[in-house]
Formats: C-alpha cells, structure tokens, sequence
C-alpha cells in the first residue's frame, strides 16, 4: 500500500498482476484485490473497473490511484484526461540507450499500420503523444542506459513505443524490442521476463480537498537486479 485515505487509495502494482478483469483473466486481478480490500468499491466507475482511473500493463510494475466513491471518481477522471498539474515518472531501461542525454519526443500516435494489435509513433495521422527522457545513468560493458520518462499523454504502450521507435528499445519488450544481439542483454532479458519498465511517481492534487499528493514507489528487485547485471 503506498496511501489511502477515506476518499482514494494507491497501490505499488506488481509486475505481473493484470489491472481489472477481462476475457481471460475473470479473477487474480488488482480490481479483485482491491474489492476484497475496499468492501464498498463495487460499481464505482461500472462494474469491470471499480474505482480504476488509469492503468498499467500488464508487465509493468508502480503507483496507481484508485477512487473510493463517484465523487473522488468523477474528479481523478476528469484530472487524467485535462494531464494539467500531473506528474508521471517511470523508470526504465534501454539497450541501447539513447544517444543523448535528454530527448523530447513529440509524435502522432496510433494503431500500427500492419499490425493492429501494436501502437506506432510513426504514423501520419493520430493523436499527439508527448515523452520526456532523461538518462540517469549507463552501463559500462554493454551499452545500456537506466531512463527517466515522464508522460505528458497517456496513450497505451507510450513509452515502450516512443523508445522503440527511436532507436532505443527497453529490455525485456517482448512486444517492441527485437532480441538484442548483445548475448548479456538477452540473458538478462529472458531473465526479467518482462519489459524493464516501472511507474515510480505520481503527484496529482487530491480529488477531494485538492491537498498536493506526491505517491511514490522504488523500483522491485527484479528491475534493480536487472540493472546491476547490465551496469556492471
């Protein structure tokens, strides 16, 4: 649990877990944990997706914020779709990385044209989507950079696609990221077995009394066990 009060609660979700039930997945999901925990979020939102605002992949791990009445709903949804005064920072790592140290990304965004079941920055008509990336740090045996990206959009897959798309996929993508031809970042791939990708921040004013809240969550071990293996 990262916070909760009478009106939200936000959760680290683990890698792994898939956010509300669906064809496949009826049960074993973060909505169901989430019912188990708040007995009265039932139908907040519709029935499927309980007090759930935004989500999370699958396989990437981090903070999400969840309302606890229609109240707290209608504002957080409202406070996603305007993205003003938001923060959403993630952790991630690329090989290779980016070839320089900061880089704004500003695209159009949309299904990919072949395949529908992927998304494409390099579309000519869309929506637009807005990336900023940050390295922190590099690798020194292989060329591996540990990123900081902060969305100003929340189109699905942003940025493992934005990443991908221009030149350095993240580790682990099953979906964007080719096998990488350096046998270390395949090893370490395979063994993390899921993109390299982690929702570390979210500030946001509180949906009810507008109070800043600044909800955070360190990356797990398998994302830190990953980096150690490609820095050093």
């Amino acid at each position: 649990m990262v916070y909760e009060d009478a009106d939200v609660i936000a959760v680290d979700k683990p890698a792994g877990l898939v956010v509300h039930p669906a064809p496949g997945h009826p049960t074993g999901t973060l909505v169901n944990a989430l019912l188990h925990h708040c007995t009265d979020l039932a139908g907040i939102g519709g029935v499927r997706r309980p007090g759930i605002v935004h989500r999370l992949d699958k396989d990437t791990s981090g903070v999400m914020i969840v309302a606890k009445h229609d109240r707290a709903h209608t504002a957080l949804v409202a406070a996603f779709q305007a993205r003003t005064g938001m923060l959403k920072q993630y952790a991630a790592i690329a090989a290779p990385g980016p070839t320089r140290e900061a880089v704004e990304l500003r695209t159009l965004y949309n299904r990919h044209p072949v395949d529908r079941k992927r998304f494409s920055s390099k579309v000519t008509a869309g929506k637009p989507a807005i990336t900023r990336i940050e390295v922190v740090a590099r690798g020194g045996v292989v060329d591996v950079a540990r990123l900081r990206c902060r969305i100003e959009t929340g189109r699905t897959h942003q940025i493992r696609v934005h990443c991908a798309d221009h030149g350095f996929p993240l580790v682990g993508d099953k979906v964007y990221a080719p096998r990488s031809r350096a046998p270390r970042v395949a090893e370490v791939a395979a063994a993390l077995g899921r993109q390299a990708l982690h929702a570390e921040r979210l500030e946001l004013d509180h949906p009810i009394t507008g109070v800043r809240l600044v909800l955070t969550a360190p990356p797990p071990a398998d994302f830190e066990a990953a980096w150690t293996s490609l820095s050093t």
